[in-house]
C-alpha cells in the first residue's frame, strides 16, 4: 500500500483530515492559505531544482548537493508534522539503499532553518505511523474530531463543523 510524505504530515496534524485524503475528499483547492503556501514555495528558492517526486510517493521539495532533502513550510505551526513528513523521506529512501541521508525543513518568511536527523527511534515510530495509516485508509468512518486551534484554519473546517 502506498503511503505519501503528506499522509504522514496529515497523520500527525489530524488524523480526520487523513481520512478525508485517502477517501479523496479534497477541499484544499478552496483554501486560501494552502494557495499561499503554494505560492510560497514557488517563489521560493528559485535556483533549485524542485518538486522532486520519487516512486510517484514521496514528493521532496528539493535536494541541495545531491544529500541533503529540503522541506519548505510557511510556518512552525504545525512543526511535528513537517519533521515527520521530512524524517519519513529519509526511512523512505533509506530503504531503498540511499545512505547518509541529511535533511532541513526551511522556513522562508521567518528566514530559519531547522536540520532533522532519522534517529533509531525514529524508524520504529514511522513503522508504527505507517501501519496506522494504512489502517486508518481501510476504516468506513471518519476519525473524532481533534478539537484545536488549528481547525479554524484548515481546508476541511467546513466537512467537520458546519
Amino acid at each position: 500500500m502506498q503511503i505519501t510524505g503528506i499522509m504522514i504530515y496529515y497523520y500527525f496534524v489530524c488524523q480526520r483530515k487523513l481520512w478525508y485524503f485517502v477517501n479523496h475528499i479534497n477541499m484544499e483547492q478552496n483554501s486560501e492559505l494552502v494557495s499561499i503556501g503554494k505560492i510560497l514555495d514557488e517563489n521560493s528558492y528559485k535556483n533549485e531544482k524542485k518538486s522532486i517526486l520519487i516512486d510517484n510517493t514521496i514528493n521532496i521539495d528539493f535536494i541541495k548537493n545531491r544529500t541533503i532533502l529540503h522541506e519548505v513550510k510557511k510556518t512552525k505551526s504545525i512543526e511535528e508534522a513537517g519533521i515527520w513528513q521530512i524524517k519519513y523521506y529519509m526511512y523512505y529512501l533509506e530503504q531503498r539503499g540511499v545512505k547518509n541521508i541529511k535533511a532541513t525543513i526551511d522556513y522562508p518568511l521567518l528566514r530559519k532553518t531547522k536540520e532533522i536527523l532519522l534517529e533509531k527511534e525514529d524508524k520504529e515510530i514511522l513503522k508504527n505511523v505507517i501501519k496506522n495509516v494504512e489502517k486508518i485508509k481501510k476504516e468506513e468512518k471518519t476519525p473524532s474530531k481533534i478539537n484545536s486551534k488549528i481547525c479554524k484554519k484548515c481546508a476541511y473546517f467546513d466537512l467537520c463543523y458546519v
